[in-house]
């Protein structure tokens, strides 16, 4: 299995969009908090959540490769536990998300956007502002991130979290991070 400094080094070399990178550095800091907290490899689960949108730029034409693409690039690198979450997180793929990793990765990659869309109408645009309750606000209003796929997020209760948990833990791990953030 690679290390996290080289997983690094591959994203630097394939993805160019810094936005993009610091989601993956969100969804990274919340499968760690879920490996933590389920008992889970968390290195293998933060690279997971770091590698997942690895070949976006290159398959963000052809969705329905993207995932598939990036699991052939890490082939080797990752067990194939971690290249089928990687494939399944895009449902476009026709891969069925059924481990709990792959839920993981979903939910992460779901509620990041949710919690940085948050940090991004308050006041001073911080993650230290967004509060649990605020999130719980922001994710029933339907209208407010709409990229946040609410049902996805609710996926954190198959894994073994209640979405208030969730939604929880995975704000904590944002603002551990939020200096790389920018937030």
């Amino acid at each position: 299995m690679i290390t996290r400094d080289e997983a690094l080094k591959l994203i630097r070399e394939h993805v160019k969009n810094e936005k993009l990178i610091k989601h993956m550095i969100a969804v990274e800091a919340i499968m760690r908090e879920l490996a933590k907290r389920l008992g889970e490899v968390e290195e293998l689960w933060g690279l997971v959540g770091l590698l997942h949108d690895i070949d976006y730029e290159m398959t963000k034409s052809q969705m329905e490769r993207h995932g598939i693409v990036g699991a052939e690039m890490l082939k080797g690198k990752l067990p194939e536990e971690a290249l089928e979450a990687i494939r399944a997180h895009n449902e476009k793929t026709g891969h069925e998300p059924k481990t709990k990793l792959a839920k993981a990765l979903i939910a992460a990659d779901n509620i990041s956007g949710l919690i940085v869309a948050a940090a991004l109408v308050m006041p001073h645009k911080k993650l230290e502002e967004v509060k649990l309750d605020t999130l719980k606000r922001k994710f029933k209003d339907r209208d407010f991130a709409r990229g946040a796929n609410r049902e996805k997020i609710k996926l954190c209760e198959e894994i073994g979290l209640s979405l208030e948990e969730f939604l929880e833990l995975s704000l904590n791990a944002l603002k551990k991070i939020s200096h790389e953030l920018g937030l």
